[in-house]
């Protein structure tokens, strides 16, 4: 019987690919400027996007490779702010997200809503806007209406000390497809940012 792969070894298989792919070492020669606009393309490099191709050609197949064998995108992650800790689930940035890993992140979805309104009660709550490039000041009154809605929660600390910031991550949909807006409206995030007083979000 043929060794099955582990979510741990298709996160280091990714990883030494992306940096095969970064260093050139692996290029999709069919890949080329979009054709759409010669002005466009002049400002393009071609074998920037053969590098880019090759890993996503790469990364698809591993993708494939976990629905064909169930291999979980879930890894655990441990944040300790203010002297509390929690373990909660996510769906690695480089995998997908099976339909069991999405009922995980559903079942953890309270005990991380309610570590985030424990440890941010005092702080200032911002809603990300435009892909990050705007914050905008809410209460956690707008957080309470947003969670209503989302199915999954996720947690992110930037920073340490009076500056660290934690953002919640409230998403729907596949994992995999809810963080750069790919799959909208049917997957989809919103990042809530809490900062002390005072401190504008860096996220």
């Amino acid at each position: 019987m043929s060794m099955v792969y582990t979510t741990e070894d298709l996160i280091k298989i990714l990883a030494n690919e992306r940096r095969a792919c970064i260093n050139g070492q692996r290029l999709s020669l069919k890949a080329s400027p979009t054709g759409f606009s010669p002005f466009i393309d002049m400002f393009l490099k071609t074998d920037g996007i053969q590098k880019f191709t090759a890993y996503n050609d790469f990364r698809a197949a591993v993708h494939e490779y976990q629905r064909e064998h169930q291999i979980s995108g879930i890894i655990w992650q441990t944040l300790t702010i203010q002297g509390k800790t929690l373990c909660f689930p996510k769906v690695d940035d480089q995998l997908i997200g099976l339909p069991s890993d999405v009922a995980i992140l559903k079942a953890a979805k309270d005990t991380v809503i309610s570590f985030w309104r424990e440890v941010t009660a005092e702080m200032d709550l911002y809603l990300s806007l435009n892909a990050g490039k705007f914050h905008q000041k809410i209460t956690a009154a707008d957080v309470e209406r947003i969670v209503q809605r989302t199915e999954w929660a996720s947690l992110c600390k930037l920073g340490k000390g009076d500056s660290a910031e934690l953002i919640l991550q409230l998403g729907w949909g596949k994992p995999e497809q809810a963080a750069y807006r790919q799959g909208w409206p049917e997957s989809g995030s919103e990042y809530v940012h809490a900062v002390a007083p005072g401190i504008q979000p860096i996220g």
